[in-house]
């Protein structure tokens, strides 16, 4: 099995193109920039979501294969976890747990911007949550 040198696994996100889009039926537009792509491994892509004021992750539904984990960076945030909403802000780590509906909108005056991990999950391998 052939290794990737150190430096073909480090990052960042300024060196990648931002892409705008309408998340999962958002209201308003977001931007990504994905520095990780992964087809095998447990990862399957890190993003830097910044989401304007105003700006929202529409609630959405996973499939039992995958989770996320969102890493508040910045910003100020109402999170829609499961039905629950809460609010959130720099250094608050959520879990969408697989088959889970979330959701995500930025209610401050700046920039919400979150870390994005989505990796696999197995479904036959999962508690009930």
């Amino acid at each position: 099995m052939k290794r990737s040198a150190p430096g073909e696994r480090r990052y960042k996100f300024e060196d990648r193109a931002f892409q705008r889009v309408r998340a999962h039926g958002g209201a308003r537009e977001i931007s990504f920039a994905r520095v990780v792509t992964r087809n095998r491994g447990s990862i399957r892509f890190i993003d830097l979501s910044v989401l304007g004021p105003g700006a929202d992750i529409g609630c959405h539904t996973h499939e039992a294969d995958n989770e996320e984990l969102y890493v508040v960076v910045s910003g100020k945030g109402l999170m829609t976890l499961d039905g629950e909403e809460f609010e959130v802000g720099p250094g608050h780590v959520i879990l969408n747990r697989p088959g889970g509906t979330h959701g995500l909108k930025n209610i401050g005056e700046e920039e919400l911007r979150i870390v994005v991990i989505e990796v696999e999950s197995q479904p036959e391998n999962l508690e009930q949550r």
